[in-house]
This record gives structure tokens, C-alpha cells and sequence, in this order.
């Protein structure tokens, strides 16, 4: 995988075109200023969590002896269904109802921008090939300020693009997430048949 299908990928599962609606409704009681800020902060608390999680992952799957043809089956599924949600949505939203007050932490950077899709997806990468961490990183970062820019802008585009194609592109990109998640599996599944000790 490319550095730029990387990045890629972690924008598709970072999901901000779906998250826009979420984001407004949560930030609306917030003066602007005080929105941008929070904002801010909750994007950068997200980018530090994938971060702990693409840099300590590894740690994690050796202490608990998973193998990366695991992680990878494991992290297909959790695509998988992160992509059907986003193209047959629920009606309280993805990861359902959230609290009321000034968002910090939950649900804003977790899980609605670090959610458990994205955090698998970086471990996976660092699993894959950990000899690319800077590659993987500056994919990280890419994903992250697309990620960014979009919701800053999220206001404007709501109001020019409208919902319905907020989430007509939503679904299409739950197209590319689920095909991808196929791939995931596929080559995980691969993988563990041609392990040695199998045949």
C-alpha cells in the first residue's frame, strides 16, 4: 500500500462529510469563537490517540499475542461494518445518542474522529509493515488535516451542499470503505492459509 492509499483510507474511516451534522449539533449552543476552539482541541486529542495507537500498537498485539493475519481479518470486519452504517445510516447516528453540554473528549475526538475503525486501521499499517512509520505517519497526518479542514468548513458546506448530498457522499465513500474492508479481509485470510505450520 502507498502512502497516499493510506491516506486515503484513514480519511475514508475518519468519515468528516458524515460527521458534519454531528459536529453542528453539538458545537450549535457554542459561541464561534468558543466553537473553533473546541474543535480544534477535540481534533488534536484524536490526532494524538491514532498516534499512541499507530507508534504503541505493535506493543499492544505482541503482549497479547494476536497475529498480524488476525488484526487484519479483525480489522476488515470493523471496516465492514463501519461502511454499511454509512450507507444505510441509523437514525440517531453511528455511534448513537450523545451527551448534552460543551463536548470534550467524548464524543467529538472519541469515537466520532478516533474511533475503533480508525485505531485498528493505524495498528494495522504499523503491523503490516513497520519498517514504514513515516510513511504511515504522514498518512496519518494528511487523513487528519483533510479531516480538519473539512469540518472547519462545516457550516459553509452544510449550507451550500445541503444534506442529502452530505449524504449521498457519505454512502459513496461507505462504498469504497466496504470494498476495501473485502480487500482487507481477502488478504488477511490469504495470508493465514499460506502461513507455515498450515499445510
Amino acid at each position: 500500500m502507498t502512502m497516499l492509499s493510506a491516506a486515503l483510507l484513514l480519511f475514508l474511516i475518519l468519515d468528516p462529510l458524515g460527521n458534519i451534522p454531528v459536529f453542528l449539533g453539538l458545537l450549535k449552543p457554542l459561541p464561534p469563537a468558543r466553537r473553533r476552539r473546541v474543535l480544534l482541541r477535540e481534533l488534536l486529542i484524536a490526532l494524538g490517540v491514532l498516534f499512541v495507537f499507530l507508534w504503541g500498537g505493535k506493543y499492544v498485539l505482541e503482549a497479547m499475542h494476536l497475529r498480524q493475519e488476525s488484526v487484519s481479518i479483525a480489522g476488515g470486519i470493523v471496516l465492514f461494518l463501519i461502511g454499511i452504517k454509512m450507507i444505510f445510516p441509523s437514525p440517531e447516528g453511528m455511534f448513537g445518542e450523545v451527551p448534552e453540554g460543551e463536548p470534550f473528549i467524548v464524543p467529538m475526538a472519541i469515537p466520532l474522529v478516533a474511533g475503533p475503525s480508525g485505531m485498528a486501521a493505524v495498528m494495522l499499517l504499523a503491523a503490516q509493515e513497520p519498517g514504514r512509520m513515516a510513511d504511515w505517519s504522514l498518512a496519518l497526518v494528511l487523513a487528519w488535516a483533510a479531516t480538519a479542514i473539512l469540518l472547519f468548513s462545516a457550516t459553509y458546506l452544510y449550507k451550500v451542499l445541503g444534506m442529502r448530498v452530505l449524504t449521498a457522499v457519505e454512502r459513496l465513500m461507505g462504498m469504497l470503505l466496504v470494498a476495501i474492508s473485502v480487500q482487507m479481509l481477502l488478504d488477511g485470510v490469504a495470508a493465514y492459509l499460506r502461513a507455515p505450520g498450515l499445510g
